[in-house]
Order: C-alpha cells, then sequence, then structure tokens
C-alpha cells in the first residue's frame, strides 16, 4: 500500500514527542518504587560514604563519594581498596544492592529508548495527543475501508479493536494511525481512545446490539460529538436515529466507506449509486478561499476530476448545471455527481 507523506513530518515529529513525555512519565510512576531505591542508594550511600572516608582520615567530598557509589553498582568502583572495614563492606554490599535494582531498572531502560516495546501503553500515550479527531470502533474489513478513506482525507483517526488482524495490524500502522486494542465497551478504552475530546465516533463491528450499546455509552460521555453506527436492518436503523439521538445509522444497504467517512467529515455525500457498473455518489462541496479549486472553471474542473457539477450555488442563487466557463470561486457551494474515490480526491483539493 502507497503511504502519502504529505502531512507526517512536522506533526507527526511533534505528536511523538508530546506522546514521548506523556509515556515517559507513565513510566517513571511505573518503575518509582525502583527508581527510588536507587537514587536513595545512591545519596544516602554517597553522604555515608563520604562521612566514613572523613572517619578513616581520607576525606572525600560527597559528589565524589557518591560516583564512587554509583561505579560500585555497576561493579565499575576505581579505587583503592580501603583498609577498613566499614568502608570495605560497601564494596561488597552495593554491587548486591544494585544487581537487585537493575534486575528491574533494565527493563526501565530498555522500554524508555524503545517505544515500541511498550505496545499497548504507546499507543494510548500517542492517541492521548489528539483532539477534534475521530474514533473508529471496528477494525473488519469495513472498518479498515472506513479507516484508509478517512487517512486520505486527511482527518486524524484513532482505532479500536480488541481482536485486529494482523495483516490489517500492520497497513494502520504503516499510516501511523494509533489502534488501542482493547474491549471498547469498557469506559476506559473509549476514554483512552480521547473520546471526549473527539468530534465524531464510529461504529462499525459486525454486532447491531454491541454497536448500539456502545453508542449509548459514548454518547454518555460526549454529547457534542457525531455518532455513528453501523446495523444491517434498514427499517431499526431509522428507529435507532430516531430513539436514540444517533445522528447516522448505517444499514447493509449503504455501507459504503467513502459514505461513512463523508458523514464523519460532514461533506454531505449521498449513498451510492450503481449506474453501468460504476458506483457514484452525490456530494456537496463549498469551495475556500485558498483551496486549488477556487479560480477553476466548471469545464477544468470535470476534465480534472473526471466528475459533472449539477448545481452550483452562489449569493444564494442556485445554478443547475452551470456553464462551462464559470470560475468556481470562494464560498461557492457545488454539488458533484462522481464515483466516491474521485469525490475523496475533491474534498482534499477543496481544503
Amino acid at each position: 500500500m502507497k503511504i502519502s507523506w504529505r502531512r507526517l513530518p512536522r506533526r507527526l515529529n511533534f505528536r511523538n514527542a508530546r506522546a514521548s513525555l506523556r509515556d515517559t512519565l507513565v513510566l517513571f510512576n511505573e518503575f518509582q518504587s525502583t527508581l527510588i531505591g536507587f537514587a536513595l542508594a545512591l545519596i544516602v550511600g554517597g553522604w555515608a560514604y563520604s562521612e566514613l572516608s572523613k572517619l578513616a582520615g581520607a576525606p572525600m567530598s560527597f559528589p565524589e563519594a557518591a560516583f564512587l557509589i554509583l561505579s560500585m553498582i555497576f561493579l565499575q568502583a576505581n579505587t583503592d581498596f580501603p583498609a577498613e572495614w566499614y568502608r570495605q563492606t560497601f564494596f561488597f554490599l552495593m554491587p548486591v544492592i544494585g544487581l537487585a535494582l537493575l534486575a528491574r531498572g533494565a527493563d526501565f531502560g530498555v522500554l524508555l529508548f524503545n517505544r515500541r516495546l511498550r505496545g499497548e501503553a504507546w499507543q494510548v500515550a500517542v492517541a492521548s495527543t489528539y483532539s477534534n479527531h475521530i474514533v473508529l470502533v471496528g477494525l473488519g474489513h469495513l472498518g479498515f475501508r472506513v479507516t484508509r478513506e478517512l487517512y486520505n482525507l486527511d482527518e486524524e483517526v484513532v482505532v479500536i479493536e480488541l481482536d485486529v488482524n494482523a495483516d490489517l495490524l500492520k497497513q494502520v500502522h504503516a499510516m501511523n494511525i494509533p489502534i488501542i486494542q482493547a474491549d471498547a465497551t469498557k469506559p476506559e478504552t473509549l476514554e483512552a481512545a480521547g473520546l471526549a475530546r473527539a468530534r465524531a465516533i464510529i461504529f462499525c463491528t459486525s454486532n447491531d446490539t454491541l454497536n448500539l450499546q456502545m453508542a449509548i455509552k459514548a454518547r454518555t460521555l460526549n454529547t457534542r460529538a457525531r455518532i455513528m453506527v453501523r446495523v444491517f436492518d434498514e427499517d431499526f436503523a431509522k428507529q435507532i436515529e430516531k430513539q436514540f439521538g444517533i445522528d447516522h445509522v448505517f444499514s447493509a444497504s449503504t455501507l459504503a466507506a467513502p459514505a461513512i467517512a463523508g458523514a464523519a467529515t460532514q461533506s454531505d455525500s449521498s449513498s451510492p449509486i450503481t449506474l453501468s457498473g460504476r458506483t457514484l455518489t452525490l456530494a456537496r462541496f463549498v469551495v475556500k478561499k485558498n483551496s486549488s479549486l477556487a479560480g477553476m472553471k466548471i469545464e477544468e474542473f470535470e476534465n480534472t476530476f473526471d466528475a459533472t457539477v449539477v448545481l452550483l450555488e452562489r449569493d444564494g442563487l442556485a445554478d443547475l448545471h452551470p456553464h462551462n466557463n464559470v470560475d468556481l470561486k470562494p464560498g461557492d457551494n457545488i454539488a458533484v455527481f462522481a464515483e466516491p474515490d474521485t469525490q475523496s480526491k475533491i474534498m482534499r483539493a477543496s481544503r
């Protein structure tokens, strides 16, 4: 799968830096007792050895003594073996204490410098840096297509899936999308995905009841986000929208990844239809000031994207089938008939 790097470097580096900071704090908390023990061994041992050195007539400053204790811990004592028994004790005792601490501290060092070994904890750390993003629950074949569509739309996504197919997992990681492998029915899992900060949540597992159960729970955790639910029964879908306040319910007849992605991003895309073997949708776009659409003629737009502009709305006036020579201007609303992949390209160009 070809990955576009157009937006990754600066944003990804900043996000990884924030995630690393958060993950380091979590890691320090996890190894708190080991790190405190190491610090105490260094400080108390250094102070004690410094005082005993003065008693033995060989005064040593605290920094020197602390450095010597550190060397002892790592079996690298760089000084002559003392004559006094009370100082000799340190040469035998500190390596034992050091080995006890390093037995667990070694894991701290490995995990600190190799974040990927942190697995789930690292994914949660990355997800904690997201806001105004989209949370997708259920990374099956449909969930993966929706995730890929949202990625192509340059949307930020956090995925939740308990049992991830290894091949899909690899492809989603290649898109630098965090995957939280946990049970989405648990509030702590939704919270880990940043649900409270998300602007949309998509539930597309293959279990209708489970999707509805999670959607209702999600609504209590975030009252502002758009909630979309996949169900297989179209009549049931309509009832859910009316009775449970779900923003959008997708029945089996409307399961198209671009349509779901469009609904999540509020691009007003219609359900797909098939004509002569081609799947087509009708979508509305707003021409923005700095987008590449501004200044294009209708004819140029249609030739560039292999799409048909069926309506142009400007200054409150609607023009069905606008003339080919009309220039698109910022603020124009256009209704475009095209294939879902083409609609995705137009959406990216309209930004």
